[in-house]
This record gives C-alpha cells, structure tokens and sequence, in this order.
C-alpha cells in the first residue's frame, strides 16, 4: 500500500478555519485551537439570535402600533380584535410601518374599522352561573 501525504488537506482545512476568524481577538484568530471553539460558539451565538431578532422586531411592532392606537382612544388589544370582527388581514408588520410613516391611512384603518355599530360593547353583561346553590335556591322558588 502507498504512503498517503495528507499535509494539503491538513492545511487547506486549517487555513479555511483561520479565514472564518479574521477579525476575531487575540489568539481566536490565529491559534487553531482556540479559533475552533470560537467558530463553533459564533455558530451558536448566530444561530440564537437569529431568532431572537425575529422576536425582538415583532415586540418593537406592536409597541408602534399600540403607540398610534393609543391616540384614537383604543388599546391594541382592541385595535386588533376589531380587525380580526372585519376580517382585515394587514400584518403587524405593515400595520406598524403605516401607523409611523403614514399616519392619514392609519387613521382611515381605524375609522372603517369603528363604524357600522358593530363595536363589542364596553362590558358584556355576565352570565348567571349554574352552581349546586343556585340550583337549590331556583327549584326551592318553583315549589312555593
């Protein structure tokens, strides 16, 4: 069996691990070793808040949202509850974008969606709950 020299592979390897951690501090940028691990932690890191961001950016939109509610008397909550009764399907994305860039067609969102009556009402009225008490109390009024 031939001898096989694995010295390109070992150093084309290297070489591209190297590459990867330019711009790294100290010796994670020149030191194998160490340049490994801190390629495998930015990995990780990258990955994580790869999706963090995701969430960071859907809490930035409703903050904006919620901010340019607030000034036509409703409360996010509200805004989108009235929304979802139209069947108004705009992202919080876009709706955040339009509420801070175009304040007019904002305020057009939120008329269309208050008119026509058909706003739930402040405070629905509670149901009477049919406990064992009540129960007893009803059949009890029946019989007299």
């Amino acid at each position: 069996m031939t001898r096989v020299k694995r010295g390109k592979t070992h150093l084309k390897r290297r070489k591209k691990i190297l590459k990867q951690t330019k711009g790294y501090k100290w010796g994670r940028k020149s030191k194998i070793k160490l340049a490994k691990t801190a390629l495998l932690k930015a990995g990780a890191y990258a990955w994580r808040d790869r999706r963090a961001k995701k969430r960071a950016f859907r809490r930035l939109w409703l903050i904006k949202i919620n901010a340019a509610c607030r000034k036509y008397g409703l409360s996010y909550s509200k805004f989108i509850h009235l929304l979802k009764t139209k069947n108004i399907e705009i992202d919080r994305k876009i709706l955040s974008q339009i509420a801070e860039n175009y304040p007019e067609t904002f305020e057009k969102i939120i008329n269309f969606i208050q008119e026509k009556g058909e706003q739930p009402s402040e405070k629905a009225e509670p149901k009477e709950s049919k406990t064992k008490s009540n129960k007893k109390s009803e059949s009890k009024k029946k019989n007299k």
